[in-house]
C-alpha cells in the first residue's frame, strides 16, 4: 500500500521482502525505549517505510506495533497501513500493543483512529 501526505511516499512491505533494506543492507534502528520486542525479518511481520525511513514495524498477526518515528512521517505510515487493510492485503487488523504498552495509552492511538481504526475491547481495529 502507498499513501501520500505532503509529498511523502509510504510503503507497506513484508519484513522479509528483499525491497526492505532493514535487517539486510541496513541494521535495524535502535528503538528509543526498552519495549521487550525487537524487529526482525520474520515471516508475517510488516514494515512501513516513509521516504525510505523505517517508521512502523508490525509484528506477525498485527497485535503489536513498534514505532521508530514520532514526527511528520507517523501519520503517512499509519495511513498506508490502513490503506493496505482496506485494499484487502491484510484482512482485519487489531492493534493491542504499541512500543511495549497498551495501544490505548500510546501516542499511536490518535494516528490510528485518524486513519479509521475503531476502539474495541481488545484494542484498535480496522477491517477490509
Amino acid at each position: 500500500g502507498r499513501s501520500g501526505d505532503a509529498g511523502r511516499r509510504a510503503v507497506v512491505l513484508a519484513a522479509a521482502d528483499p525491497a526492505n533494506p532493514y535487517g539486510a543492507a541496513l541494521p535495524w534502528p535502535q528503538h528509543p525505549g526498552d519495549v521487550g520486542h525487537k524487529p526482525g525479518r520474520k515471516a508475517g511481520s510488516l514494515v512501513v517505510l516513509v521516504d525510505g525511513h523505517l517508521v512502523l514495524y508490525v509484528e506477525r498477526g498485527g497485535k503489536t506495533l513498534l514505532s521508530f518515528s514520532d514526527d511528520e512521517r507517523l501519520q503517512p505510515a499509519v495511513d498506508a497501513l490502513a490503506l493496505a487493510v482496506r485494499d484487502g492485503a491484510l484482512g482485519k487488523l487489531t492493534v493491542e500493543r504499541a512500543d511495549g504498552g497498551s495501544i490505548v495509552d500510546s501516542p499511536l492511538a490518535a494516528a490510528l483512529e485518524a486513519a479509521g481504526f475503531h476502539p474495541t475491547p481488545r484494542g484498535l481495529r480496522l477491517r477490509a
